[in-house]
């Protein structure tokens, strides 16, 4: 079974056991939606956990579990991420998960490899692809229609449009 990473508790917050989490979903009503199953992870130990209420100020989600009542037992996980089960069902058409993006093969229109997805970073503008190359540096892919002409999770690819001064 392969899970997501959907943030990472970073204390505690009152006095009945919510945590504080950053998180790195952009679906927090969903994915902490009261009666979901997570699953919480510190070290090799993951524990499944029941969400009991959950709120968000836009920067941070407090979310309360059933399984923890005080701040103090919040305290004691504090660095522990939050998974959920990776389901590919979950997501619209068009959309992928970064744990999917990274690792893939970057190809230009002519099928010539430029290098591999390092990391999927997130700027105000639009979410990137970090692109890493065989002894020259790296470069970025924003991933908008206009330079992705095809994702294929399947076979690791994502084929660009390569515009002047990208490479």
């Amino acid at each position: 079974m392969e899970y997501l990473t959907i943030g990472t508790i970073i204390d505690a917050f009152g006095l009945d056991g919510t945590a504080k989490i950053k998180s790195s979903t952009d679906r927090g009503e969903q994915r902490y939606k009261v009666g979901a199953k997570l699953f919480l992870c510190k070290g090799n130990d993951r524990r499944e956990v029941t969400v009991e209420s959950y709120r968000s100020s836009h920067v941070i989600d407090f979310v309360k579990f059933e399984e923890f009542n005080k701040p103090e037992e919040i305290k004691e996980l504090k660095g522990s991420t939050i998974e959920v089960i990776k389901d590919r069902n979950d997501l619209e058409v068009g959309y992928y998960f970064y744990s999917d993006l990274e690792g893939c093969t970057i190809l230009d229109e002519d099928k010539n490899e430029l290098g591999i997805v390092s990391k999927v970073e997130e700027f105000p503008a639009q979410i990137t692809l970090r692109v890493k190359r065989n002894n020259k540096p790296d470069f970025f892919v924003p991933f908008i229609k206009q330079f992705i002409l095809n994702v294929d999770i399947d076979k690791k690819t994502i084929t660009i449009k390569v515009i002047g001064g990208m490479l």
